[in-house]
């Protein structure tokens, strides 16, 4: 069976035994609202219960082996730890722009072979460049920053669609020294952030979520390298414009793009919006 095959029977699946709204995890009463998240600080000794859930989480993880079990597995307790609809998985020389993705959703249609491959490169590189400025740490985005202005402009597939339910977003990476690669991860959430526990379960569970992933034979997609100085000016960019992508491949946020360039962050959305436009829909240089 190829991928495109078992993709379809993979939903099929999930809508013959499960509830198709978003929020699968919290429909199955496991976590209600963010005050029950519970805290992955982890002060010891755990309870009994904690402790069982735990362990359940880790045992699941290292049975996965089809995309099928890895979607049910990130949908099942792990959702306590770490709410989320969307996990988007990015590989490769983040530097070179060589890189290539994956993404696990129980959305129908948020799917990596129906993504926008081009849209996503600058903004792939901008979080990777992020977490390396900030020491290879957990951190979030919320709706004002350039991830989400995906829905309006680049991603026009079910991915952008989503994004449009989503509000918050956790990233965090994991590098591997023998496989001389980095990989980072990317969830995304309809609460409005994501709390400290979700951090703090982000550097524990990040591990054993790259191992699940590494078990699945993966037909990823290859992101095209993001725009540099030399090529912008062909795609219409202006130099402020092309200024302004390369604080976003930098991984600046808005609000720190924003400050740099001494412009508001309504003016700073406004570009962002007409760069997006020009890259990523045909007929728009101008």
């Amino acid at each position: 069976m190829d991928f495109a095959a078992e993709r379809a029977v993979n939903d099929k699946l999930w809508n013959e035994r499960h509830d198709p709204e978003p929020l699968l995890g919290y429909k199955q009463g496991l976590c209600s609202s963010e005050e029950e998240t519970p805290d992955m600080g982890f002060n010891f000794p755990l309870t009994a219960e904690h402790a069982e859930r735990y362990a359940r989480v880790v045992e699941e993880g290292t049975a996965v082996r089809r995309h099928y079990d890895l979607l049910i597995w990130l949908q099942g307790e792990i959702q306590c730890y770490l709410p989320h609809e969307i996990m988007l998985a990015a590989w490769g020389e983040f530097n070179s722009g060589f890189i290539r993705y994956d993404i696990i959703s129980a959305l129908l249609g948020v799917r990596t072979e129906c993504s926008n491959m081009k849209a996503l490169s600058p903004l792939l590189q901008g979080l990777f460049n992020r977490w390396l400025s900030l020491g290879r740490v957990p951190y979030t985005l919320g709706r004002g920053d350039s991830v989400f202005l995906l829905e309006e402009h680049g991603l026009q597939c079910s991915l952008g669609m989503a994004l449009r339910g989503m509000r918050s977003a956790l990233i965090h990476g994991v590098s591997d020294k023998r496989g001389q690669h980095d990989c980072l991860y990317i969830a995304f959430s309809s609460r409005k952030k994501f709390g400290t526990c979700s951090v703090n379960a982000m550097k524990l569970l990040l591990p054993y979520v790259d191992t699940a992933m590494g078990q699945v034979e993966s037909v990823t997609r290859n992101v095209q390298s993001a725009p540099t100085p030399a090529n912008s000016k062909d795609q219409g960019l202006t130099a402020p414009e092309i200024e302004t992508m390369n604080w976003i491949m930098a991984g600046k946020t808005n609000s720190e793009i924003a400050v740099i360039l001494e412009v508001s962050p309504v003016a700073l959305k406004n570009q962002l919006r007409n760069i997006f436009r020009k890259l990523y829909e045909p007929g728009a240089k101008s």
